[in-house]
């Protein structure tokens, strides 16, 4: 089978390799041909573990808007659930190797500094081995949005050369104990990306802003969990929102001839360290568009005293968060809580987490012919706010349809496994155990509870090379 490219014009095939390659015409509507997700077997139940920790009633489930939490053993680390969500999607979907020409991986989990993960992930490959472009892309959470930006440019690129783009990402999110553990998490993404897509990146309708701020960082690479300051990267998010919302308004109005708002977005996704955060960030929109369009219908009742607050004094405002949190709360059933469902249920994932509000989506509605505007944001910081279409394609080979039977998503939640608090602390307390060590076999952790077809760890040699293997 060969990789068959479409365009807005044909140009003539020239035949490479058992390739076509196209030398005329531009790939239209270049984006997201096929998704897998890696849904960890085992999670712990946020009401339980508030138990547990002695935590008033709701701290976790309401405080900060989360259900469940995944956690793997020290059999799983970021390379074996990556190999686990590729190896599914190849399969699936039925794409050779040699049908890829760039792996792009987004992680903020690798412990190597210099070895990126994407070269892990030819063991997948015949001879470990395998002609493609891409490397590892870090930026705590915003690392899988660069690796998508990446794919989706060198497909439009002069250099593309008619095969598909494969972008992975990866984390496993683990904090100390405290008030930060329960929002951790673990997951993958991995997405097919190439031409004639049924959820196309939009031209014209990115915005980006970055900034120096320490409001997440890793400096020990001898452990797994992070530093942060809490406080600082809620202020962090919302600016960075606020920014490049503002941007992408200005530009959407351009394009489409008319007003942009957020009521006149069909959804709304957003990077999910926890939901709370998720219903925040929507909220945060409404003010925006409040400061923009302040003599809007859906602005009657707000009080116009609002709009002398500054800026940076809005970040801490109880009013402004009040006010506009039970403005957008019937909005936000519609254009954003369907994206939430596995969020809520995994936990902070990192660089997959605006993923698996994508993957939700398309499980809980159809996106055909629908614009959805998605917030990316990684701590340090960089942040995206950019615009993907939802579309039938010209052949049907990929579709939306396709994508949401092959994700399955509220069955393979319902084959998880639930665990206890005990249970959930003591495998975390064996990954910080084994974390960084060598030269062990991991055969004393069973392998009961992971799903068969997963990729583990097996050992880590005397010079911290790893073997992994499927169940």
């Amino acid at each position: 089978m060969n990789v068959l490219l479409r365009f807005r014009s044909a140009g003539d095939p020239v035949r490479k390799s058992g390739l076509r390659f196209y030398q005329q015409a531009r790939p239209a509507n270049v984006g997201i041909l096929a998704m897998e997700t890696y849904i960890p077997h085992t999670f712990v139940n946020q009401t339980a573990l508030e138990n547990f920790d002695g935590v008033s009633p709701g701290k976790y489930t309401v405080g900060l808007g989360q259900e469940n939490m995944s956690f793997v053993s020290p059999r799983e680390d970021v390379t074996s659930i990556c190999m686990t969500a590729v190896q599914s999607l190849l399969e699936k979907y039925r794409i050779r190797p040699d049908q890829i020409g760039r792996i792009e991986v987004g992680t903020e989990s690798r412990s190597d500094k210099s070895k990126a993960l994407k070269t892990d992930l030819l063991r997948l490959f015949p001879n470990n081995a395998h002609d493609s472009e891409g490397v590892d892309t870090t930026n705590a959470c915003y690392g899988g949005t660069a690796a998508l930006f990446n794919c989706g440019a060198w497909i439009e690129s002069s250099f593309w050369d008619g095969r598909y783009a494969l972008m992975v990402c990866g984390d496993v999110a683990v904090y100390e104990p405290g008030p930060a553990r329960p929002s951790g998490g673990v997951g993958a993404v991995a997405m097919l990306i190439g031409p004639d897509a049924p959820l196309s990146l939009e031209p014209g309708l990115r915005t980006t802003y970055m900034e120096h701020a320490y409001d997440f960082w890793k400096p020990d690479s001898s452990v797994e969990t992070p530093l942060v300051d809490g406080k600082l990267s809620i202020s962090c998010y919302l600016r960075a929102l606020d920014f490049c919302y503002g941007r992408f308004a200005d530009k959407a109005t351009q394009k489409d001839g008319m007003a942009f708002s957020t009521e006149s977005t069909p959804f709304a996704l957003f990077h999910a360290p926890f939901n709370k955060m998720v219903q925040k960030s929507f909220a945060r929109m409404l003010w925006n568009d409040f400061r923009r369009q302040p003599s809007a219908p859906l602005f009657a009742s707000v009080d116009r005293s609002l709009l002398t607050i500054s800026v940076e004094e809005s970040y801490t405002s109880k009013e402004i968060d009040s006010t506009f949190a039970k403005l957008s709360a019937e909005l936000y059933k519609t254009k954003v809580a369907p994206s939430t469902l596995l969020p809520r249920q995994l936990g902070n994932s990192y660089t997959p987490s605006l993923y698996y509000g994508l993957a939700s989506l398309i499980a809980e509605r159809d996106l055909n012919d629908k614009r959805l505007a998605m917030f990316s944001y990684g701590s340090g910081l960089s942040a995206s706010l950019f615009s993907v279409r939802g579309r039938r394609t010209a052949t049907g080979e990929f579709s939306l349809e396709r994508i949401r039977d092959t994700l399955d998503v509220r069955n393979r939640l319902a084959q998880r496994l639930e665990q206890t608090p005990d249970e959930f602390t003591m495998a975390l307390r064996q990954r910080a155990e084994v974390y960084g060590k060598r030269d062990f076999k991991l055969d004393m952790f069973p392998t009961d509870k992971i799903t068969p077809g997963t990729y583990i760890l097996d050992a880590v040699d005397n010079q911290w090379r790893t073997t992994y293997c499927r169940l």
